[in-house]
């Protein structure tokens, strides 16, 4: 087993906290399944929202998902003028077999325009 870190963002049409924790968990488990992961799986996890993002923390809907016993923390992106709005990002550490290049990251929604080389 190697430790891998996966990389994806989802954007929100609104800042709303249930529409913020589906998105955030619709992109969990997009990234979930692309990886052939459990949460036994998952190292830690880092969240990031765009300064617009204040209506809840991405990490509650994560342990919704079943992630309670796996260390989470939530951040602000930096405020880079002309940025997409309305994004969150993760960074999820895993113990996986899969080779570097075999790992998938996702990018939904307008994020996809983040990272077009990654993006499904």
């Amino acid at each position: 087993m190697s430790v891998r870190a996966i990389r994806g963002a989802v954007t929100l049409d609104v800042d709303e906290t249930q529409h913020l924790h589906h998105r955030t968990q619709e992109l969990v488990e997009a990234l979930m399944v692309a990886n052939g992961l459990t949460p036994d799986d998952v190292i830690s996890v880092l969240f990031t929202c765009t300064p617009d993002i204040v209506s809840d923390f991405p990490a509650a809907a994560a342990r919704a998902l079943g992630f309670g016993a796996v260390p989470l923390m939530c951040a602000q992106e930096m405020a880079v003028p002309g940025a997409l709005p309305r994004v969150v990002r993760v960074l999820m550490h895993v113990e996986t077999a899969r080779p570097r290049p075999e790992v998938t990251h996702v990018y939904l929604h307008e994020a996809v325009s983040l990272r077009q080389d990654l993006a499904q």
